[in-house]
């Protein structure tokens, strides 16, 4: 909403000056013989130096209006280009501006006003034409007066509001549609300076302004009320009732107002609000087309909106389809693509109407029309569809042949049996010219394609080879060979992949021969009968030019060399998944302090990844793409153990094993003290992170902590307080529990908010008292779970890694699942409470099966690696037996006991 309107600002603010520009550049053109060169840039090369030389002008007695115009608009355009102007030299030259106030030349006078808002953030002792800027402010001349408001306010600053406050009442209520629109604009940006407590105080103008009849001034009005009441929920809900019963006039206003209608929706429960909907809905019925289209779009948008309300606005777009302005067509077009993603089946009504949109003369329309076919239409209609895209493919650009891929996507999950129409056209577009976005899409389609349906995996790599033959694009040719060396050794031929591996090694940039020699030794540890020929490829690549190419060769030939299952698996097949940062940090720390102990890898945090990944994208931890890519930043998880080693109760906690994903709420938005909680696990230690807002500002709270009640087999050692926590400040506050037993890992703690409370002015900030009085708030409770002990960690070949472990700590459990209803329930509640990474794709489903068996791997705190085969049946519920292996048995207990 707020960019949104900010938007609308600008424009108002910026046409003035475009039509001026344009004026005085059209004024150069003049100067030109040729009419051919009309449409030339006349400052395309342009000297500041010389430029300002030519700004003494503004000094002579005789103002030459027209001159002195071409020679600010020169002014201006280096302003605008970047050009940087030091402190002097702005200053210089803004007070040689000043000097053309003298002149009554409205052009001039209106770049005038332009350049000291440009220079009024670079120049000095800016306010000097304050006094100037309030004349014309206040003056007659209706051409000035909106220019000098906004000049004006882009001097000012929350000093000197109070001289103008008067001025800019009187301005917001002015008849002049664009001197209020100019009040109102610059009213907003004041705001953003630092004066919006005096700003409010302009609220009754603004409310006045509001009923204007000029449709931009009703705009700007809203604008400006919702930006001054957007952090208090009532007074904006208030605004819009009234709104809404009211009437505006303005379709601008209007659209502002769906949007602010949306956002407290977003806030609140639809249910508990039906005004609000009701009036999205009544919007659909508005005269104006950008009303229409603006309620139809944010219904859309709405969170968990189900397809029975989604009707009314389809059929609003399905009427737009029809429509003889090709922006109303693509704007339609582009939303029922969006919904045709969530909900095709309410889309199928208009496939009458965007079949007629293939043939659009508008490519756009017509790239759109066909991905929203493919994503609605039936398992018949996709080769005719393929057929008529493929006709016009060349003519559209790279944009939007990336929304055509994601629209294949799409139908390879809902029609695997295309796969081989699909795959072939994705192929032949492999093969024309196009952008690195582009490519990438469709390397990902492919990817995806080889992934979801077994079938297409052959024919899909296969192309894939022949796109790297001839691949200009380092990062897609690192993820290919990576697919191929977790793939390639699965397929039944293993070996005709190995011809296009190796010439990347003869033929590539070092990133991507690193990559191929990674490949090639995955190879050799999955085929036995590969290996000798493996062995000879890489003993010819220690001759390579690269270190890294050969270093990698010369370990991975001494691994295959030994031919051990287990070491293939730890040093080829499974690699480390260890923060890079965390990693270096431990490195660093443990060579800086003198110890006769080895480095233990055990000490490094593992490397973290997003909630609700199950598999990582293709190449993500390609190995060649370390050769030329920079260092990766931190994660989130090694920003917070560097904030926790920065404070010295935590410093001897040893590393931090894991950070919880999502902040746990302990109070709702809406109360007085705001309360999030954040679990940071060691290996023997938990600090349970607080992050505490007041939202009361006429209280300050001193020596703010949260205390906790442990439960059995955890003990509070310490609190870390917040000392003073003022309102709207967030502050941190931390508790250490000690875990008295390793066995013992779930527990919920009781916690309570303990401060001291000073009543303190609520515009100052400043205490009242000097002592002040004892207080608590009761919080929710925090619960500590298994999953909070493991960090997920992706095994791309799990049988290597099953085998690694062996079965000396194997555990063996079976469960009858009666809370589960059914195996991909079962498979979203196992994965949740083990808190472990699905391998292999296990976490898919097939729904005409009756077993299915999940694989899971993760790391148990202190390091331990962990494990799991479940075996799922479907039989009058849900029977699970699951199998666990690590190399710490405590771990595998607990993980084993977890589901149970």
């Amino acid at each position: 909403i707020y960019g949104s309107c900010q938007r609308g600002f600008l424009v108002s603010l910026l046409s003035g000056a475009f039509v001026q520009l344009s004026a005085e550049m059209n004024v150069l053109r003049g100067y030109k013989k040729d009419d051919e060169d009309g449409g030339a840039n006349p400052f395309l090369h342009l000297e500041k130096s010389a430029v300002l030389q030519e700004a003494r002008t503004f000094n002579d007695n005789l103002i030459n209006a027209r001159k002195c115009s071409i020679i600010l608009t020169k002014v201006l355009y280096l302003i605008n280009q970047g050009t940087p102007l030091n402190s002097t030299e702005a200053t210089e030259t803004f007070f040689a501006v000043t000097k053309l106030f003298q002149s009554k030349d409205v052009t001039l006078r209106r770049l005038v006003y332009l350049a000291i808002k440009e220079m009024a953030k670079i120049a000095d002792d800016v306010i000097i034409v304050t006094s100037s800027l309030t004349k014309d402010m206040t003056g007659k001349e209706d051409q000035y007066r909106a220019s000098a408001i906004r000049a004006l306010c882009a001097i000012t600053d929350a000093t000197m509001i109070q001289a103008i406050e008067r001025y800019m009442k009187q301005a917001i209520v002015d008849r002049n549609p664009a001197v209020s629109s100019a009040a109102l604009v610059s009213s907003r940006h004041l705001c953003d300076k630092g004066s919006g407590e005096i700003v409010k105080r302009w609220v009754n103008e603004a409310q006045e302004a509001l009923s204007s009849d000029n449709l931009m001034v009703q705009y700007h009005a809203l604008g400006l009320l919702y930006h001054l009441r957007r952090r208090d929920r009532l007074a904006v809900s208030k605004m819009v009732t009234k709104q809404i019963r009211s009437s505006l006039r303005s379709p601008h206003a209007y659209c502002l107002l769906i949007r602010i209608a949306c956002k407290i929706l977003e806030d609140e429960e639809r249910s508990s609000n039906s005004m609000l909907y009701d009036f999205l809905e009544t919007c659909l019925r508005h005269k104006s087309e950008m009303v229409v289209y603006e309620a139809a779009r944010a219904m859309v948008n709405l969170k968990n909106v189900t397809a029975r309300e989604l009707q009314p606005a389809v059929s609003v777009l399905q009427m737009f389809l029809t429509s003889a302005k090709p922006t109303i067509r693509f704007a339609a077009v582009r939303t029922l693509n969006v919904i045709a993603m969530f909900h095709p089946d309410v889309v199928t009504t208009c496939n009458v109407d965007l079949e007629n949109l293939i043939s659009d003369s508008n490519r756009s329309i017509a790239t759109l029309a066909i991905t929203t076919l493919l994503k609605t239409g039936s398992e018949t209609s996709v080769e005719r569809l393929m057929k008529q895209i493929g006709s016009f493919m060349s003519e559209i650009s790279d944009e939007f042949k990336t929304i055509v891929v994601e629209a294949i996507r799409s139908v390879c999950v809902k029609f695997p049996r295309k796969h081989h129409v699909l795959m072939t056209f994705l192929s032949s577009m492999l093969r024309e010219e196009g952008g690195f976005d582009y490519k990438k899409a469709i390397v990902n389609t492919i990817v995806t394609m080889i992934e979801e349906n077994p079938e297409a995996k052959e024919a899909g790599l296969s192309h894939l080879c022949e796109f790297i033959e001839d691949c200009e694009h380092v990062d897609l040719a690192t993820k290919i060979l990576h697919l191929l060396g977790r793939e390639g050794p699965r397929t039944q031929k293993p070996y005709k992949y190995i011809r296009f591996i190796y010439n990347r090694v003869l033929l590539e940039t070092p990133p991507v021969r690193a990559a191929a020699v990674t490949s090639l030794a995955k190879f050799g540890a999955q085929c036995d009968e590969l290996l000798p020929s493996i062995l000879v490829l890489l003993d010819r690549c220690l001759l390579d030019g690269d270190d890294e190419v050969r270093d990698r060769a010369l370990l991975y030939l001494e691994v295959l060399k030994q031919k051990q299952k287990a070491l293939s698996s730890a040093y080829i097949l499974n690699t480390l998944s260890v923060s890079v940062v965390g990693l270096e940090r431990a490195l660093l720390q443990y060579c800086s302090q003198p110890n006769e102990q080895p480095f233990d890898i055990k000490t490094v945090p593992i490397e973290t990844q997003p909630l609700g990944e199950t598999l990582k994208s293709v190449g993500e931890a390609t190995p060649g793409a370390s050769v030329h890519k920079a260092a990766p930043a931190a994660s989130r998880q090694d920003i917070y153990a560097e904030q926790l080693a920065a404070i010295p109760e935590f410093a001897a906690l040893g590393p931090l094993f894991k950070s919880s994903e999502k902040p746990v709420e302990l109070t709702e938005s809406e109360t007085e003290y705001v309360v999030r909680c954040i679990k940071h696990v060691f290996n023997k230690h938990i600090v349970f992170q607080f992050d505490v807002t007041n939202t009361l500002n006429d209280q300050l709270l001193e020596e703010v902590c949260v205390e906790m009640e442990g439960s059995e087999g955890f003990s509070v050692l310490s609190y870390t307080p917040i000392p003073k926590l003022p309102y709207g400040q967030p502050a941190t506050a931390y508790t250490l529990v000690q875990m008295e037993d390793p066995g013992i890992v779930a527990g919920t703690f009781v916690n309570t908010l303990k401060f001291n409370v000073k009543d303190c002015d609520p515009n100052t900030g400043e205490p009242d008292v000097d002592v002040g009085y004892p207080d608590e708030y009761l919080l929710e409770d925090v619960n500590l779970v298994v999953a909070d002990h493991v960090q997920r960690v992706m095994k791309p070949n799990f049988a290597a890694s099953w085998e690694e472990v062996g079965e000396e700590n194997q555990i063996e459990e079976t469960f009858a699942l009666s809370s589960m209803k059914d195996i991909p329930d079962a498979i979203k509640q196992i994965i949740n409470f083990m808190g472990m990474q699905p391998c292999e794709r296990s976490d898919k489903f097939e729904g005409d099966k009756s077993t299915h068996t999940l694989l899971l791997a993760g790391v148990f705190r202190g390091g331990h690696d962990v494990l799991v085969k479940a075996r799922l049946a479907r039989s009058q519920g849900v029977t699970m037996k699951i199998s666990v292996r690590g190399d710490d048995l405590i771990a595998c207990e607990v993980i084993a006991a977890a589901v149970g």
